[in-house]
């Protein structure tokens, strides 16, 4: 391994960064892609520069560390991570302020409500079945309403 280290190449480390970039695809958390880019800039400097083995090594580790630590400083820089989807992973979310027909009375407090294709628990007052009711939140993956 030391022997292929000492002869180490402009190419070599853009293979790398190559195999890096593709290795992203498939890893979570944009960590690969900041080495990647270590790799093409230890790579674009041999083309410069003659630059022992031993400083490609400690100037890919930590070009990379760098990298990932000022990505990571800038992409969540004030705490907030603004989202184009805020409520992904909320799905009952979207639903609130849209009115749905009772499939199940609202009684003792639940009920349920035909949403698309899914039927959802509802909570709220008691509502004969067939009423409209109108989501105003949401507990969990139960629809709080209210009837129209």
């Amino acid at each position: 391994m030391v022997e292929f280290a000492m002869k180490l190449q402009w190419w070599h480390w853009w293979i790398a960064a190559a195999v890096l970039a593709a290795a992203e695809t498939f890893l979570p958390g944009a960590v690969a892609i900041w080495f990647a880019a270590a790799a093409v800039v230890v790579g674009a400097l041999l083309l410069v520069v003659p630059v022992p083995w031993q400083l490609q090594l400690v100037l890919f580790g930590a070009l990379g560390v760098v990298a990932i630590f000022l990505w990571r400083r800038l992409r969540f820089q004030d705490g907030n991570v603004s989202d184009d989807q805020p409520a992904l992973n909320q799905r009952g979310v979207q639903y609130i302020g849209q009115e749905f027909t009772l499939v199940e009375a609202l009684s003792g407090g639940t009920g349920k409500v035909h949403v698309g294709d899914t039927v959802w628990l509802v909570q709220g007052p008691d509502a004969p079945e067939g009423a409209r009711v109108r989501v105003t939140g949401v507990n969990g993956a139960i629809l709080v309403v209210q009837p129209k």
